[in-house]
């Protein structure tokens, strides 16, 4: 039996209302109640065992949470993503960019390229900056104690990375859209209404960490209009989360070169890792 719902009867509405209703209670639940108490309990830990242990929780729950909702959610109101889809890049601006892009692919691909660059390249110099001066790399949102200290935590932020790319764009981008365009007829809501939630339910990184994964959310939410496909919001999302998650440990802690069999308790603060000057 085909579960998505016809965009022409009468009760698709009202189902959607209903599916997105019971989505956001969950969702508020998991971080009110759930994600806040986690983090704080996390950041007391200093056993590298007890934090993996933790990674691996947040892995599986993410997985099940998000990528379960995104799959249900768009089970019923994945008629409306290529609707909705259609509607945005109608827009005016978005329409001639993705014109600009289609007929200049090779220039468009370039500017990709160079903006990845350039974000690699900055990230770079604030390490080094890091790293010469003796301090902790600034980050947006209170998300210090989560990144990894050794080897082993290193390849739950690298998995971490991976699925949040997947899950979190399938449920922001495509799932939660849809339904809410499905339930309002409003392409304005259905952006607004996903990007903000997006952030929303970062509460636990701080006021800090819910404002930049908003203008994050807004900027996947664009890639993903412009280039018309989801793979381009996972693949940078992926990329993002990666940065904080796998380089900036690895080059500002040297968490690559730790492993945390032999050491097994990590300090409170956690000092950079300041090359030995050239003999």
């Amino acid at each position: 039996m085909e579960l998505m719902l016809d965009p022409t009867w009468a009760l698709t509405r009202p189902i959607l209302w209903l599916a997105l209703a019971g989505v956001l209670a969950i969702l508020v639940l998991r971080t009110v109640r759930k994600d806040r108490r986690e983090y704080q309990r996390f950041k007391r830990y200093r056993s590298t065992v007890r934090r993996q242990a933790m990674f691996r929780r947040w892995l599986r729950d993410s997985f099940l949470t998000f990528g379960g909702l995104g799959a249900a959610t768009l089970l019923l109101a994945g008629g409306f993503v290529v609707p909705l889809l259609r509607e945005l890049a109608g827009w005016p601006g978005l329409r001639e960019l993705r014109g600009l892009i289609a007929a200049f692919p090779l220039v468009s691909a370039v500017v990709i390229g160079v903006l990845a660059i350039a974000v690699t390249a900055i990230t770079l110099v604030a390490v080094r900056e890091a790293r010469k001066e003796g301090d902790e790399l600034v980050v947006i949102g209170d998300i210090r104690s989560m990144l990894p200290r050794n080897r082993q935590e290193l390849r739950w932020g690298t998995a971490l990375s991976v699925n949040a790319g997947v899950v979190e764009e399938v449920m922001f981008r495509l799932a939660v859209p849809a339904a809410i365009y499905g339930a309002s007829g409003s392409a304005i809501a259905a952006v607004a209404g996903s990007v903000l939630l997006f952030g929303a339910l970062h509460l636990y990184q701080g006021v800090a960490g819910i404002i930049g994964t908003t203008v994050v959310g807004a900027l996947m939410m664009a890639l993903y209009v412009v280039s018309g496909t989801i793979i381009a919001p996972i693949v940078l999302h992926a990329i993002f989360d990666l940065r904080s998650l796998v380089l900036i440990p690895a080059a500002i802690f040297g968490a690559h070169r730790i492993d945390g069999r032999k050491h097994p308790y990590i300090p409170a603060t956690p000092r950079p890792v300041v090359p030995a000057p050239l003999p």
